[in-house]
């Protein structure tokens, strides 16, 4: 069993601290990427670590690094992290559990006196979720090279609010270059977001990587026509075309199997009238697979067989491709450094492909990278329902502090 210990009820009150702000009626937190109520959150976590001995900075495109020195400034940082951006109906642990947890590790590190060789860097990333600013991951993007700067300032939300100028006005545009942090390795903690770990009665999640995600926006074709006189033989249904091919989509899972997934989250059907047939319909596909060749097969399905049914509807199909990320294995030596610690600590684990995408998906091109999920009840996430048990939260806060410090030393 390890020595090093954290401060358990800390964790827990911190986090439920945290929460209060932007609290829904449901027992979740709706805290939008840059409005007030991230403000908020920002503040607090920012006073939290200046009173925990951290030098707060803040980049160009607003993420925050609050430094607790190592004996070697040289040395890149050991870094660990994650968001504290939620959903509209977001939960209390998603990205921020991986912030807070990292918090306790320095407090601890603190309190037992402890000395790292490295310094150690917690980060909060800007925009992870995408809920207001599409498509996520904007800050880790940005330090990692995947979006430009200009790009993702200029980004707006549905009320046409430019995410440059909303940085500016919540006083988190920086001056930090973003691209200019020297990172020795990352580490970011956080909830499952599925029902694995706690199914099969697992206490750490130990992550190897995280499996590949292909967006595309699909618009549909056909002609608005009046919904009485105009007989089904003579339609150009955009919707019922539409329909048809959300289920393809699934279909393509489904034949795929394993960890396949394909989703349609959002759809918007013109002019939106109870008594005209739909002329055009837009809607969102989301494919998935941990597998690189299987998720490249999922594409190629999903490019022919929804062009097959648009030709023989009579509609137009526009398919565009949104946003993506590979297949993305993390470190092997740090992945390594998770597992000794649930091993020595006596904690039970399984080695777990990351589902959902993270951060750490876009640290790892450049820095090497590893994760450590915990259970979350049910498998629910994206949920004001979400929820961890604060004895999961404590283990998965101990392992992380075990493997930072053997990176760090």
């Amino acid at each position: 069993m390890s020595e090093l210990s954290i401060n358990d009820d800390r964790l827990w009150q911190t986090l439920m601290e945290l929460a209060k702000i932007g609290a829904t009626p449901k027992g979740g937190l709706c805290r939008l990427a840059l409005t007030d109520l991230d403000r908020q959150g920002r503040d607090l976590f920012v006073s939290w670590c200046e009173a925990a001995g951290c030098t707060v900075t803040v980049d160009e495109v607003g993420n925050i690094f609050a430094r607790r020195p190592g004996r070697n400034p040289d040395r890149p940082a050991v870094c660990t992290g994650s968001h504290l951006d939620t959903q509209p109906t977001g939960g209390r642990f998603d990205g921020i559990y991986g912030v807070l947890a990292g918090l306790e590790v320095i407090r601890s590190f603190n309190d037992h006196g402890i000395e790292t060789d490295a310094p150690i860097d917690l980060i909060v990333w800007t925009n992870e979720e995408g809920a207001r600013f599409s498509p996520p991951m904007l800050g880790s993007g940005v330090a990692m090279g995947v979006f430009t700067l200009d790009h993702v300032l200029d980004i707006r939300d549905n009320d046409g609010l430019r995410l440059g100028d909303e940085l500016a006005r919540i006083g988190y545009k920086g001056t930090v270059p973003v691209t200019g942090h020297a990172m020795g390795a990352y580490f970011e903690a956080h909830i499952e977001q599925g029902p694995v770990l706690e199914t099969e009665g697992f206490q750490i999640g130990v992550v190897t990587g995280a499996q590949g995600q292909r967006w595309y926006e699909a618009t549909v074709t056909g002609r608005e026509s009046h919904a009485g006189p105009t007989p089904m033989r003579m339609r150009r249904d955009a919707l019922a075309g539409a329909a048809v091919m959300m289920e393809a989509v699934e279909a393509i899972a489904l034949e795929v199997g394993g960890d396949a997934c394909s989703t349609i989250g959002r759809i918007r059907a013109e002019p939106d009238s109870r008594n005209v047939i739909p002329g055009k319909v837009w809607f969102t596909i989301d494919l998935r697979n941990p597998d690189a060749e299987a998720l490249a097969r999922m594409d190629a399905m999903l490019r022919e067989r929804l062009a097959a049914i648009a030709d023989t509807r009579g509609l137009g199909l526009e398919l565009t491709d949104f946003w993506a990320f590979p297949t993305t294995p993390f470190a092997p030596d740090l992945v390594g450094r998770v597992r000794e610690s649930a091993v020595r600590r006596g904690l039970s684990h399984r080695d777990i492909v990351s589902g959902a995408g993270h951060d750490a998906v876009y640290v790892a091109r450049k820095v090497p990278t590893a994760m450590i999920f915990i259970p979350c009840e049910g498998g629910l996430s994206h949920n004001e329902a979400e929820n961890v048990h604060p004895d999961h939260a404590s283990a998965g806060c101990a392992v992380l502090a075990d493997a930072i410090l053997a990176t760090a030393l």
